[in-house]
């Protein structure tokens, strides 16, 4: 896919890498690897700009992140960091969608985080707010903002505890502790454990895109929509009011419902368009 059949241009990187492996799919790849991919201000603001592109690009529907090196992101720049506590300066304020565009990120699309290493702070709590999590063997995830002081405070706290119970959230984040990838998938937090290195976790990745792009794009968005709806904290009841409200009247009005049904009458595959919900 070439950038000449975008809607729009995608926007200048700097601190990322971006390719598109295969039709409908972003690839981006944090490129800071003599920092264990960390992230400074600068890497928020881009990242920031760089899923609200996604997310509002017709002819992408799924999106990939990994890291360069032996790191996924070992979480903040903590050297800038201690450059604003030195000099008594304020910290610029992160982006609504928090820590690396992810965090605390809505979004349309949905995410897959490929945890090709380290996976420490800021890089873990994106992590806890993706979509889908592959991690390569090797990888290892924590919280060990206590060690140094700090907070984990870019939404990973009340998100950790949806996802895995309150206890198990308590150890995780009061120990400070690193967990493998195996020990990761055993308490909710990854999908599946694949391969030995980077590459295969990042080519299995695109596999799993290239599956959900092959699906309703609609169809896709709504379904995710429904999903974090219920995540969130909205009850049952109020979910599906306000899902169907808000979104799926839209996907019954929409191209791809009768499409989707057509081609099932028909025995054929069907032939979707861009989401133009």
């Amino acid at each position: 896919m070439s950038p000449q059949s975008f809607k729009t241009s995608p926007p200048p990187t700097s601190f990322t890498r971006i390719s598109f492996p295969a039709p409908f799919v972003l690839l981006v790849i944090f490129s800071r690897p003599e920092s264990l991919n960390c992230i400074n201000t600068a890497g928020h603001e881009e990242l920031d700009q760089l899923w609200h592109w996604f997310d509002h690009e017709p002819s992408l529907r799924v999106a990939i992140v990994t890291g360069e090196g032996r790191a996924f992101c070992a979480g903040a720049d903590l050297k800038e960091w201690q450059g604003y506590s030195a000099s008594s300066a304020r910290r610029p304020p992160r982006p609504q969608s928090g820590f690396g565009g992810l965090s605390t990120r809505s979004g349309r699309k949905p995410v897959i985080a490929a945890v090709n290493g380290l996976c420490f702070g800021g890089g873990f709590e994106m992590v806890i707010n993706v979509d889908i999590v592959l991690a390569a063997p090797h990888a290892a995830f924590g919280l060990p903002e206590v060690k140094r002081g700090v907070v984990a405070i870019a939404g990973a706290l009340p998100r950790l505890t949806k996802t895995v119970g309150r206890q198990k959230a308590m150890e995780v984040v009061l120990t400070g502790r690193t967990y493998t990838a195996q020990e990761a998938k055993g308490f909710g937090v990854v999908n599946q454990v694949v391969g030995s290195g980077q590459d295969e976790v990042v080519r299995e990745a695109i596999k799993w895109a290239e599956e959900i792009a092959a699906n309703s794009p609609d169809s896709v968005i709504v379904s995710r929509e429904g999903i974090k709806l219920g995540w969130e904290g909205m009850g049952v009841q109020e979910a599906t009011e306000r899902l169907e409200r808000d979104w799926y009247r839209g996907l019954a009005n929409g191209t791809n419902i009768k499409e989707g049904l057509k081609a099932f009458v028909e025995k054929r595959p069907p032939k979707w368009v861009d989401s133009k919900l």
